[in-house]
């Protein structure tokens, strides 16, 4: 990618009808890029599509559905981009929840590990080819400091057994470092980068919580998206991999998010859960 001009390159942004990854979105199709915005809700996903493509004035740009507690779905939905695109270029994993009521998925899954966790890994292995194919590209988790707080109890993932609510999502968001430190290793070489970051504390949908206290204290939305667009386009740190970022700057992740055995221990218990062959 030179420079920050998008143009011939395809970007496929999860929870894209609004907060960050709607401002993900609008940056990437400012820079020329073709975008598949992936979205739960129909009715909300095209009046979004409509509002990026009026802000930006780039019309190429599709709308997939999908429900990402959903396996069956997350299946769909790749098929379905493997079916219409040849190559993928930046895949942003961005959507993400915190289940208030707890809760499981129509899989099983506790809700908080299966949108935050699971889907992005089953959907970033079965879209990897197209990755690949896309070289160099680059591969971008939405994660959250709230990582630090977590620890990954591989029984406890095994069972889809969770602890209270934000001790699941952190939970949940270290896995997805911890995944992004894994598979950046074993892509190494290929010309696809794996990286992770915080946006910052963002006011957006997913903080369900009274926030008229805190909300003065929460950054937009755009100023969340811009180290996600960084990473996306940033020639920078186009070889930069298994990289974790805050405020476009590299910083230390956790403890526990550089531990390699548990990470590929981690990886084959993830693929026995999504239904992926374990590969060494």
């Amino acid at each position: 990618m030179n420079g920050r001009s998008l143009e011939g390159k395809t970007c496929l942004v999860t929870g894209a009808n609004s907060g960050i990854g709607k401002e993900t979105v609008i940056g990437l199709s400012s820079m020329g890029a073709r975008t598949i915005m992936v979205c739960r809700n129909r009715e909300r996903g095209e009046a979004a599509k409509s509002d990026v493509v009026r802000r930006t004035g780039n019309s190429d740009t599709e709308l997939l559905l999908c429900d990402l507690s959903s396996l069956v779905e997350v299946r769909r939905l790749a098929d379905d981009v493997l079916s219409k695109y040849e190559a993928l270029h930046v895949l942003v994993n961005n959507a993400g929840t915190v289940s208030m009521a707890g809760g499981t998925t129509v899989d099983g899954f506790e809700t908080t590990l299966a949108v935050n966790y699971l889907a992005p890994f089953l959907l970033t292995n079965l879209l990897l080819g197209l990755v690949r194919a896309g070289s160099p590209s680059r591969v971008i988790n939405v994660s959250s400091a709230g990582h630090y707080r977590g620890k990954v109890d591989l029984d406890q993932i095994a069972s889809s057994r969770a602890g209270a609510v934000m001790t699941a999502y952190s939970n949940s968001k270290l896995a997805l470092v911890m995944f992004t430190y894994e598979l950046a290793r074993r892509t190494q070489g290929s010309g696809v980068t794996v990286n992770c970051l915080h946006p910052g504390v963002v006011a957006t949908r997913i903080w369900r919580l009274p926030t008229f206290l805190t909300r003065p204290f929460m950054i937009s939305a755009k100023s969340g998206a811009e180290t996600t667009l960084y990473l996306a386009s940033s020639p920078e740190v186009e070889r930069l991999t298994g990289r974790y970022f805050e405020k476009k700057k590299e910083k230390r992740s956790s403890t526990e998010s550089y531990d390699e055995a548990k990470a590929k221990l981690l990886w084959d218990v993830t693929c026995k859960l999504v239904g992926l062959p374990i590969q060494k």
